[in-house]
């Protein structure tokens, strides 16, 4: 996973993510990844229109937009 986050913000591609916050409540976000360090990344959140940061442990999933996988 966090090979194609580097990636992702190497080439500026847009990414869809499923996101658990600290308070448990899950978010399908759509987001531009600005930079990524050792436990979390910096990203454009497309839904909140503003940078946030995101805790890699949290990210349940992310893909390509268009290409994330749902459940069964």
């Amino acid at each position: 996973m966090k090979s194609l986050l580097l990636k992702a913000a190497a080439s500026g591609a847009l990414l869809e993510m499923i996101y658990q916050d600290c308070k448990g409540n899950i978010s399908q976000r759509r987001i531009k990844v600005l930079s990524v360090n050792e436990e979390s990344l910096k990203a454009y959140c497309y839904i909140r229109k503003q940078q946030r940061t995101f805790k890699i442990t949290n990210i349940l999933s992310v893909g390509p937009v268009g290409n994330l996988r749902r459940g069964a």
